[in-house]
């Protein structure tokens, strides 16, 4: 049985990592997780990803230790997208969201922080372990003192603590928080205003934000303004950004061709 189910209803793709008994992800698991999300990258009908775990104790808690005792390398081959097939995935200019349904910890906590927006059920839980095995956590260890207040960031890294949904709504590392049998219906909710929207400025606005990560405010602007960054040269020559000023014009809502 594959460790990822999919399931796809009007441009809207939803990801379940089923993996008994803790939904964690071995280096065969990470290789499948990325060839989905290559190809809800590359297909054009597909808007918008939402990415769970099976059952309501476990979303994901990263890397397998079992896997790894049995000759899995943790610097091995883990596939397009790198580790969970998103951190790593170059070009994916489409909105994901995350519905974290419990215990998410380790690599699990960086699979949820590569969406774009992250939804819990109030009993979820996370925590960056790594620490504790002696390894780091790599990718978190680059994002989430962008993310949370420095020393946050740092006593999380440091300690391996855990903390709840609370807490995570007051650094902002959540967006919302559901009852558990309310946390999948609201993602899609959430997942139908979204592929209703424009997708090529979804597009321009993740690949703007991924260039200003590093860059000066200026210089970001600049390739915006001189059409360099390759989603908003496509946004600014489209049927839709004409589509979006008639719409705005007549009083009606605009119809998306993402073209």
């Amino acid at each position: 049985m594959s460790p990822i189910k999919t399931y796809v209803e009007h441009g809207i793709l939803q990801v379940t990592l089923d993996r008994p008994k803790a939904n964690a992800i071995d280096l065969a698991t990470s290789k499948i997780m990325g060839e989905t999300f290559a190809a809800f990258r590359d297909d054009p009908s597909l808007r918008v990803a939402i990415i769970t775990g099976a059952g309501e104790k476990f979303f994901c808690p990263g890397w397998d230790l079992k896997a790894a005792a049995d000759g899995d390398e943790v610097d091995g081959d883990y596939g397009v997208g790198g580790f969970g097939g998103l951190q790593e995935l170059r070009g994916l200019n489409k909105p994901v969201i995350a519905a974290v349904n419990g215990i998410c910890c380790g690599g699990g906590l960086e699979w949820a922080l590569s969406a774009d927006i992250i939804l819990a059920a109030d009993h979820a839980s996370f925590a960056l372990p790594e620490i504790r095995s002696g390894t780091v956590a790599d990718a978190a260890s680059i994002k989430v003192p962008k993310r949370i207040p420095y020393h946050i960031a740092m006593e999380l890294l440091l300690t391996g603590r855990w903390f709840d949904v609370q807490e995570a709504k007051s650094w902002g590392l959540i967006n919302h928080s559901y009852p558990a049998e309310d946390l999948l219906p609201q993602a899609w909710e959430m997942a139908r205003v979204l592929a209703s929207g424009p997708p090529l400025v979804y597009a321009a606005i993740k690949e703007i934000v991924r260039d200003a990560e590093d860059s000066k405010f200026q210089d970001s602007m600049n390739r915006i303004t001189q059409r360099q960054l390759a989603s908003v040269d496509i946004l600014y020559a489209s049927e839709d950004q004409l589509e979006g000023a008639k719409a705005f014009a007549e009083k009606r809502d605009p119809i998306w061709k993402g073209k």
